[in-house]
């Protein structure tokens, strides 16, 4: 059984490590997440073996507090999405947004929504992804912007912008690195269009967002923006 394989790999010294990383603490932003202190290419050579498992055994690793259930079921259904017909991939889809509050720490986050939520709607109404843009839940507004990966990737912006917009002035930590990552990752595929972006808002955008935006812009450039910004934090 995948729970058995998951399990036999446990290394508790790592898993302290990762309770400390991921900020499980009591009131941090990974609040209560268990780790058994696997590495990611050994679940996704698990998620490889068991990349056949029905949704209803992806709902119960889905649903467990344990991080590494959570996300090799992830990595299951980015495989699964990935060869999978028209209707097949709408039902992988509709099963991952019933399960939102299961994809609940950056890292889950990061490895599905592009993958999954990013390549569906791209051709799409996008209108979820604006919905969970103003979401009360961290984990739900993360997913609209790095949902927005998946367009990218195809050279398309818009979307990435306009919701980079929404979260501007966003209150999180975590919201300001993914907002400043994607908006880098415009600019590799469109710099003018990253340079426009940030001309409009640079001076009022927070800090953290900014220094993530512009990672690869030169020296000069760099000091320019991070001169002009006002914001600290």
């Amino acid at each position: 059984m995948i729970v058995d394989d998951l399990r036999k790999l446990a290394n508790p010294d790592k898993a302290k490590i990762l309770q400390k990383f991921f900020k499980t603490g009591k009131g941090e932003y990974g609040e209560g997440d268990i780790f058994l202190g696997l590495t990611v290419p050994e679940q996704r050579k698990i998620a490889q073996k068991y990349r056949n498992l029905t949704f209803s055994e992806i709902q119960e690793l889905l649903s467990s507090p344990i991080h590494e259930f959570r996300l090799t079921a992830l990595i299951i259904l980015t495989l699964k999405y990935k060869k999978a017909e028209e209707s097949e991939r709408e039902k992988i889809v509709n099963f991952y947004l019933k399960n939102l509050k299961n994809v609940n720490n950056w890292d889950l986050v990061d490895l599905s929504a592009p993958n999954i939520l990013g390549e569906w709607f791209f051709d799409k109404d996008k209108k979820i992804l604006y919905q969970l843009a103003v979401s009360k839940n961290l984990w739900e507004r993360r997913i609209a912007i790095l949902s927005t990966f998946g367009f990218i990737r195809k050279n398309v912006f818009l979307d990435t912008l306009k919701i980079a917009e929404i979260l501007l002035f966003d209150k999180h930590g975590l919201i300001h690195k993914a907002v400043g990552w994607m908006l880098r990752e415009v600019g590799k595929r469109g710099r003018e269009i990253e340079f426009a972006f940030l001309k409009k808002y640079s001076r009022k955008m927070p800090r953290a967002m900014l220094r993530y935006a512009i990672e690869k812009f030169n020296e000069k450039e760099r000091a320019i923006f991070l001169k002009e910004n006002k914001i600290t934090t």
